[in-house]
């Protein structure tokens, strides 16, 4: 580990996430049917289109999550009496703002530790963070937490929130082992805050990821973009199609591009030459939607009791607080 300023931890270096990409598009390019993950969307463009799709008035989960964060944040700070509040994946941690005045309202509250991919957007996140609440010791960690939950820093009383409904980009094979690995860094009695997206009609589910303005398309082809520019490749990312589907038997929307013709890819970093048939698709994310009984079920096998169920008022958007058991 090396510290490249006072602000953050750093555990995975661009060497490290050169090194996960080269592996992740090798390994999905050479798949048949050929797959991305969905994290490589997430360069500096990647991120502002994201974060103009939350404002995007078919893209409902953002607004549903804030909705019930608003309305429940002081009894989740009550509850837990967190100590140490943990984020997974915190990005910008905007949202996560309403956790914090909550439980600083309550008096419990020490330290913030965010921990994101990006140092930059960590880097800026903590400066603002400092800056707004100056009695609180905030540290960003550089990391993925999928690879390095160890890292967490055991100060006891902790409270990890994993918000956003990005628990759905995990496939159930996926999940699991994350919420064992979780679990396991945790103590009898510390807290896990989760956001999860339920299902619901697919009229309302697919133009969340297929908006009318096409800025969803434009955020799915931008992990092409990212492998021109990283792995010096050649996609012609103008020639794939967006797709967004429901899929009713796994109960998850997922996002492919279609190529519109025949085409030779060349990746030259890995010195691979992928082909696409006219038509052909290549997955980039799955997003799952849960039903309460299902998410319940998976959390106690992980070892999480679920204390608490709160929804947003159209029932769209779910945050569970369980506690370690």
């Amino acid at each position: 580990m090396t510290r490249p300023d006072t602000d953050l931890d750093v555990y995975l270096h661009d060497a490290d996430r050169i090194d996960a990409l080269r592996a992740d598009v090798r390994a999905g390019l050479s798949a048949s049917p050929k797959w991305l993950p969905p994290k490589y969307f997430y360069d500096a463009r990647g991120s502002e289109l994201f974060e103009e799709i939350t404002r995007l008035p078919e893209y409902y989960p953002t607004r549903a999550e804030r909705e019930i964060l608003t309305d429940h944040a002081a009894a989740v700070a009550r509850v837990t009496g967190a100590k140490t509040l943990v984020e997974l994946g915190s990005g910008s941690s905007e949202k996560t703002r309403l956790l914090l005045d909550a439980l600083r309202d309550h008096g419990t509250l020490g330290s913030f530790v965010p921990l994101d991919v990006s140092a930059a957007a960590l880097h800026d996140a903590v400066g603002a963070l400092r800056a707004d609440y100056p009695d609180l010791h905030v540290r960003g960690v550089v990391a993925d937490f999928v690879n390095h939950l160890e890292v967490l820093p055991d100060t006891g009383g902790r409270l990890v929130a994993f918000l956003g409904g990005t628990i759905g980009n995990f496939t159930p094979a996926e999940r699991s082992p994350f919420l064992a690995s979780l679990r396991a860094r945790l103590s009898v009695g510390e807290w896990f805050l989760l956001g999860a997206d339920l299902v619901k009609d697919p009229a309302v589910l697919v133009p969340a990821y297929d908006d009318a303005q096409g800025v969803t398309a434009e955020f799915n082809r931008n992990v092409l973009r990212v492998l021109n520019r990283e792995l010096d490749a050649d996609f012609d990312v103008d020639a794939f199609a967006h797709v967004a589907l429901w899929d009713a038997r796994r109960e998850w929307i997922e996002m492919r591009l279609r190529s519109e013709r025949s085409m030779a890819v060349h990746l030259r970093a890995l010195d691979l030459t992928v082909t696409f048939a006219e038509g052909e698709e290549l997955r980039t994310e799955v997003s799952a939607k849960f039903r309460r009984d299902g998410l319940t079920a998976e959390l106690a096998a992980a070892g999480f009791t679920v204390r608490h169920w709160w929804t947003d008022a159209g029932s769209r958007f779910a945050v569970a607080l369980a506690t370690a058991s």
